[in-house]
């Protein structure tokens, strides 16, 4: 057998990568199945909704998933006109690792900056993230609007906590961490009006309307 070609290798990656990402799930607080695309849509119009009514977007994520936080914090902020931040500096999350560990570096920071009505988002690929999980949990003591985004195990801790849980079905952290991010510049591109020519207004404001089936 020759061996296989460059081309042909990134041919299948990138096979690979669009099957993944078109494979992604998103599932409400109950783990009932909700239509993909109505949920990315729900997603935007949350978000917008949120800075309309004088609140914020918060992102939390390590790693590569502290670059995707950054990554749309900034674009929502510049591009979309919405207040977002990323909770990742790094003199904050040394001075909080040092004093009440690592686990507590977004949930300390949470518990400062969130307000009742704020979206937070929680991206861990493998939905197993200690410090993730504790900062979702106190955001939904302050009264947040919870996103998750995990990868990874199907039945990871994360994938459960989140009023919208996306999923991404992949051990591969590259394709977990650009999938996430894909999704979430989806979210935010169709709320600033990206094929807004099309029919594609599912009418999603509450996502129980795009229930396909249980979880349960």
């Amino acid at each position: 057998m020759p061996a296989a070609s460059i081309e042909d290798v990134y041919a299948r990656y990138v096979s690979a990568f669009t099957g993944t990402l078109r494979s992604a799930v998103a599932t409400d607080a109950r783990g009932r199945i909700l239509a993909f695309d109505g949920a990315v849509q729900c997603m935007g119009r949350e978000m917008r909704a949120c800075h309309d009514a004088g609140r914020h977007t918060l992102l939390i994520g390590n790693g590569g998933s502290a670059g995707v936080c950054s990554h749309i914090a900034t674009d929502m902020s510049k591009n979309g006109g919405m207040r977002a931040s990323a909770f990742n500096d790094g003199a904050v999350l040394t001075c909080l690792s040092n004093d009440y560990g690592y686990e507590q570096v977004f949930a300390k920071q949470i518990e400062w900056h969130a307000t009742t009505g704020d979206i937070l988002i929680g991206i861990s690929s493998s939905g197993r993230s200690a410090n993730i999980l504790n900062a979702v949990s106190v955001g939904r003591q302050k009264g947040c609007r919870i996103f998750t985004f995990s990868g990874f195990e199907p039945n990871n801790p994360l994938r459960v906590l989140g009023d919208i849980n996306v999923y991404v079905a992949s051990s591969q952290y590259g394709f977990v961490e650009v999938g996430h991010l894909a999704i979430l510049h989806a979210a935010l591109d169709i709320q600033m009006g990206w094929g807004a020519d099309r029919k594609n207004d599912d009418g999603c404001t509450d996502p129980s309307v795009v229930m396909l089936g249980s979880g349960d």
